[in-house]
């Protein structure tokens, strides 16, 4: 009796509830003694039941007594959740201005996030079964590292500590193998020790994860990423948990995966978009594996060819040491030269079908040489909108603010924002004329021109389109790297991270959209893109060339990008930046509503920022709350949408008003949907 009497009588639950903060459950002698912090249980919550975790004990609750509910079960089967994951969580939680449960719950896999049935252990069983290593014979031949290699490898290996380091290296300068001796050493220097692998694109990982099976053969590799089917997620994720998985090799979502002897992280691409979730907790992979790094104690590793500028401004103020990989790596070991960057000016050079003459001779030459092709246009579908001459009728869509997109194969107009999807009329609906024209170019019209172009040819198509089926990608990119395919066409699915040996000429059709986008980090991606797609020609030693098709070929930018000058541009556009007191010179925050009407959405921003202003007036004077404004698409599947935007000097001051103000705006429970993104990527 006298032991029961020193348990907790009572646990601090999270579960995935917006706006929800940890609430109080009680314990039963029989729970107390198996009730630890991070251990997940089954919690009674209105009339249903929750998984939550344990955050914390204590022998006295923060609500009276009779309002609180004893736990229904304790969830013991796995390990409990470290402390230090808890502390990602929360801190995630905190900074991106969400429940701790919104964060924490999510990160689990599906499997273990469900009140469990009848067959709960048996299910667990079949986990752990499912996720057993497979051990290898390692038929890599030892590789000779450069000098700046050796330097990159070295300044990890020897580090003790949090340490954030930045690997600056061209394309195909070995950052790669960079990463992986890292690893290596890491794993070697401990039995336990486990490393974690972040890529930016699902079609990256199977490429990566056969590398490090071949590297480490007897070690055990999982993936993680969101095309998994739940049990293969669940296995993986476990085998992490349980710490006989030492290699996590994943998308942003694997940031969160449970590692309790994690001892090196690297961040592969760390410049890329899509570390930045797009719905829900809006979070930055990449600024959470920084995070988690420190806490942990452990160095990080941020690669690119065109590192973020934030990362760059970084390095520039020595917070985090930069490496530098400047000369690309040749199959024998040496250095070439980049592949020579060339302009072809779209108005001297008119295009036929898309393609101008010197970018048709350039295919027809490579084909005739039994070389490969890559051909760059971030458009999918075939024309990007179908129009009436006679009248001028467009393809709009009817849900949203942007146009539906012409497919041919099928004969469909498609908005790739919201989905909707329709024959085309077979006339106008405005005035009948019978003749409907597709105007510019997507991949499936290039795809077309360039079988009328090399009829001979074996051409295939990547973009979101062509790979809906699971698996379509890899076996795309796999026929790609076996030589079976001569001409590639695709979106920026074939323009990150793959290491294609025979591609001797890239070319890149209309990029100019960009240039002329409101967005202030538009240079930066298009630079970051273009460098990227550049860098897939030449990587076997091969003569190459890199052909980019534009109507603006004075374009500073452009001349940057021929000098492979990244340092250069990014310089420019930390000026302007500064200049123009935009990020990362300062910090933002952007609060967005949606609602049936344009002006419902912006009388609710607009109310948001007189209640920061007027109840927040002390945090409110430190930060810049400018005017609600619709978003730049307007109206997404039947939704008007508008943005307001919230900015300050200091990290500080902007988190001091967003906290208090937040929890007033979530207490109204207003009728309209409204969310808020911390470090936002588009405006």
């Amino acid at each position: 009796m006298s032991a029961a009497k020193n348990e907790p009588r009572y646990a601090q639950v999270i579960v995935d509830l917006p706006g929800v903060e940890p609430l109080d459950y009680a314990l039963d002698q029989t729970l107390a003694a198996h009730v630890r912090i991070g251990v997940r249980c089954v919690v009674p919550l209105g009339r249903s039941a929750r998984i939550g975790i344990v955050a914390a004990l204590s022998d006295t609750p923060a609500i009276e007594q009779h309002k609180i509910k004893p736990i229904t079960r304790v969830l013991e089967e796995i390990a409990p959740l470290s402390a230090h994951w808890l502390q990602l969580t929360r801190f995630a939680a905190e900074y991106y201005q969400h429940a701790w449960g919104e964060v924490a719950l999510p990160a689990l896999p599906r499997a273990l996030r469900t009140v469990p049935g009848p067959r709960y252990l048996q299910s667990i069983a079949r986990l752990r079964a499912r996720a057993q290593a497979r051990w290898a014979e390692s038929d890599m031949p030892p590789v000779e590292h450069t000098t700046q290699q050796v330097a990159a490898i070295e300044a990890l290996s020897n580090t003790s500590g949090f340490a954030p380091h930045l690997l600056f290296g061209v394309t195909g300068s070995g950052k790669t193998e960079a990463y992986l001796s890292a690893i290596g050493r890491r794993l070697a220097a401990s039995e336990t020790a486990q490393a974690l692998l972040l890529v930016p694109e699902i079609n990256l990982t199977p490429q990566l994860e056969s590398l490090l099976r071949a590297r480490f053969p007897r070690e055990h590799v999982v993936a993680l990423h969101s095309n998994l089917a739940d049990a293969e997620r669940a296995a993986a994720w476990l085998a992490a948990h349980e710490g006989r998985a030492r290699i996590v090799v994943g998308t942003r979502l694997a940031v969160f995966c449970s590692m309790p002897q994690l001892a090196i992280i690297v961040v592969d691409e760390e410049h890329d978009p899509s570390y930045k979730a797009g719905e829900g907790v809006r979070y930055s992979a990449r600024d959470l594996a920084v995070k988690r790094a420190q806490l942990l104690d452990i160095p990080i590793m941020l690669g690119s060819a065109t590192p973020s500028l934030e990362s760059w401004a970084q390095a520039r103020a020595d917070r985090y040491r930069l490496l530098q990989l400047t000369a690309r790596i040749e199959l024998t070991g040496g250095s070439q030269k980049p592949p020579a960057i060339e302009l072809v000016d779209a108005r001297v050079h008119k295009p036929q079908s898309g393609l101008s003459a010197p970018i048709a001779q350039a295919l027809t030459d490579t084909f005739e040489r039994g070389e490969q092709s890559l051909v760059f246009l971030n458009r999918r579908g075939y024309a990007p909108v179908v129009t009436c001459e006679a009248c001028g009728w467009l393809s709009n869509c009817p849900r949203c603010s942007a146009f539906a997109v012409f497919h041919k194969p099928d004969r469909t107009l498609r908005c790739h924002h919201c989905g909707y999807a329709a024959p085309v009329p077979r006339a106008c609906p405005t005035c009948g004329n019978q003749h409907l024209k597709g105007v510019g170019q997507g991949t499936q019209r290039i795809e077309e021109t360039l079988r009328a172009l090399l009829p001979a040819a074996r051409i295939a198509r990547i973009d979101r389109d062509s790979t809906r089926q699971r698996h379509a990608a890899k076996k795309a990119l796999d026929a790609v790297h076996a030589g079976e395919i001569d001409v590639l066409v695709g979106t920026q699915m074939i323009a990150k991270g793959h290491d294609f040996q025979r591609v001797s000429l890239v070319v890149v059709l209309n990029p100019d959209g960009q240039l002329a986008s409101h967005d202030f980090r538009a240079p930066e991606r298009m630079f970051a893109t273009l460098m990227q797609v550049a860098g897939r020609a030449g990587r076997a030693g091969l003569p190459s060339r890199v052909l980019v098709q534009t109507r603006f070929a004075a374009h500073p930018l452009f001349a940057a990008l021929a000098r492979h000058d990244y340092a250069q541009f990014a310089q420019v556009q930390l000026a302007e930046r500064e200049a123009a007191r935009m990020p990362p010179i300062t910090h933002q925050a952007l609060l967005t509503a949606e609602a049936r009407t344009m002006e419902a959405a912006l009388e609710f921003l607009r109310a948001a920022r007189d209640k920061a202003l007027a109840q927040f007036a002390a945090a409110a004077s430190h930060v810049r709350l400018f005017d609600p404004v619709p978003m730049s698409l307007q109206r997404l599947a039947g939704v008007s949408r508008a943005q307001l935007l919230i900015e300050a000097d200091q990290r500080t001051q902007l988190h001091a008003l967003l906290g208090g103000w937040l929890t007033a705006l979530r207490e109204k429970r207003p009728a309209i949907r409204w969310n808020i993104e911390v470090d936002p990527l588009e405006l």
